[in-house]
């Protein structure tokens, strides 16, 4: 009797660290500014346009590397999208960026410094033919059941093409998840509020939410992600609906 009664308070012990674990990795899978090594896939589709009928449609492949240079821990960010449908740029390799994060870890979560670079692999079919660089910097706070916080980054023109505009953005990112419970969470989109350096306006005014489920294939946790979003930046020719599918395998290291 004894026995069988320490097996059960063992396994239903096993049962509760594993599920907290998975509340953590669910609510580490939202933040940006977490050491998580992540492999991400997406489709990023735009049904409607301000001041027109155009769509477009661009694949985007995102990876998250955390490493350690002493006892600093960075994350090592890149984005590469991939044009598949657009009204006025070609199909294939759009422009890069890539960031580098310093993260420093608090009682109330973790804030980020690093910076951001713009590589110019779309050629001038399919991007600004900029290269650009510039701050990135951000914090989340973490509460049980949820966490928020803020994300900015920055590009500047360094170098390129002199013919074509330069690239000269802010953006800043707000972030919200609240965990509903058997790996269900709510958040915002990944709505990046831009501004336009170059044109003196507001280039980007997304609002929009997000439904993500986190579910383990074996051992390897898998977060699906669906999202809306609408840009009320209405001034000029821009996407005005966006809806983003996304797939993202993590892989928790550090």
């Amino acid at each position: 009797m004894k026995k069988s009664l320490l097996i059960q308070i063992l396994m239903a012990t096993l049962v509760t660290t594993r599920v907290l674990a998975e509340q953590s990795l669910e609510q580490a899978a939202s933040d940006p500014t977490a050491s998580l090594m992540s492999l991400q896939f997406s489709d990023w589709y735009s049904f409607n346009y301000h001041g027109g009928s155009e769509t477009d449609n661009t694949l985007v492949f995102r990876s998250a590397i955390p490493f350690a240079i002493g006892e600093q821990k960075h994350i090592l960010r890149m984005t590469v999208p991939f044009i598949t449908d657009h009204p006025v740029l070609d199909n294939g390799l759009s422009d890069t960026t890539l960031f580098d994060l310093l993260v420093f870890e608090r009682n109330w979560g973790r804030f980020g410094v690093g910076a951001v670079g713009l590589l110019p692999t779309g050629g001038s079919g399919r991007g600004g033919e900029k290269w650009g660089i510039g701050p990135a910097i951000g914090f989340v706070a973490r509460q049980e059941g949820y966490l928020f916080g803020l994300f900015s980054q920055n590009v500047f023109t360094v170098a390129g093409e002199d013919e074509r505009s330069d690239i000269d953005i802010s953006s800043f990112q707000p972030i919200f998840n609240y965990k509903l419970g058997s790996g269900w969470s709510m958040s915002f989109s990944e709505m990046q509020i831009t501004y336009d350096w170059e044109n003196s306006r507001w280039s980007n005014l997304p609002l929009g939410a997000g439904i993500n489920k986190l579910y383990r294939f074996g051992k390897l946790p898998v977060q699906f992600n669906l999202q809306y979003e609408h840009n009320f930046s209405d001034d000029h020719t821009a996407p005005s609906d966006i809806v983003r599918c996304s797939v993202k395998f993590l892989l928790p290291t550090l």
